[in-house]
């Protein structure tokens, strides 16, 4: 016979489980990479001092602790459910510590940023009354205030446009500066512009009413960033909310079906490779 949790059950369960994913990436991330050291200090006159060392490297971080406390004492959870974290999950433990990019502060971004330790991991909020109320509550997440220059309400205009427009085509794309593409994101501090992001996650601005900001700018610029990519490998984008159709539109004319790699629920994973390793052309996809 199946078993119904109350409501005060489910938040106690999913808050538990949230302080297991990040624990337990905790707990196996540091033996791996002790039984390594393990072996290696076997053969070295300075085993003592090594592991010592190495204890302290892969000690937990405060912002670590703090997660694990937040999520098995709150009934705030993320708002994404299990199976779309561990998409997510899964590249970060292969990636971190990494450069992680979020659109949008909310309920786990304590979570984003205990899964990438000693990583940068930057969060990016319009909506300033959120931005303040979540920034007090955790003063340790890097996050920034910024503003956009799309409304959702023209969402379709600027998907027509885009092509016409010399600065919006992938040959000649660019984001600082970059005023006559309205789609490129423009005036965001510093940091944004001058880190090449290894993970990329849109679960904001706003997109559910017309005067919102919509993704589209978001979606747009990852594709450029990917793009632009130096280092080797791939740039990983997480897109929330594809169940609404401008997120699924304009991630299929700029993230490219062909590059997504996965999906769980409302979230798609794409990984992009740099314009020199691709065979796009002139085009996004």
């Amino acid at each position: 016979m199946s078993k119904v949790f109350s409501p005060e059950k489910r938040w106690i369960i999913t808050a538990v489980a949230v302080a297991g994913l990040i624990g337990g990436a905790l707990l196996f991330t540091s033996f791996m990479r002790a039984a390594d050291d393990a072996f290696f200090l076997c053969s070295t006159a300075n085993a003592r001092a090594r592991a010592t060392a190495a204890v302290a490297d892969y000690s937990a971080t405060p912002i670590q602790l703090e997660a694990i406390v937040h999520y098995a004492t709150s009934r705030v959870v993320p708002q994404q459910n299990m199976a779309e974290i561990s998409i997510s999950f899964s590249v970060l433990k292969r990636h971190a510590p990494c450069n992680f990019l979020v659109f949008g502060l909310g309920r786990d971004s304590l979570m984003w940023a205990s899964l990438n330790p000693r990583g940068k991991t930057l969060f990016l909020e319009e909506d300033l009354e959120w931005f303040q109320k979540v920034t007090k509550d955790s003063p340790m997440l890097r996050a920034h205030h910024v503003r956009y220059r799309t409304q959702l309400q023209e969402a379709d205009a600027l998907l027509s446009a885009y092509r016409s427009q010399p600065e919006c085509l992938p040959s000649n794309a660019f984001l600082r500066g970059n005023d006559r593409c309205k789609l490129a994101l423009t005036g965001l501090p510093e940091e944004f512009y001058d880190t090449e992001w290894d993970l990329i996650m849109i679960d904001a601005p706003k997109g559910y009413f017309p005067e919102a900001p919509g993704r589209m700018a978001a979606i747009f610029s990852a594709a450029v960033m990917a793009r632009h990519r130096r280092r080797s490998g791939v740039t990983h984008v997480f897109l929330h909310d594809v169940d609404r159709r401008i997120e699924k539109v304009f991630a299929e004319e700029f993230l490219c079906r062909k590059y997504r790699v996965g999906a769980a629920g409302r979230l798609w994973h794409f990984a992009i490779p740099a314009a020199a390793n691709s065979t796009d052309g002139d085009r996004f996809c």
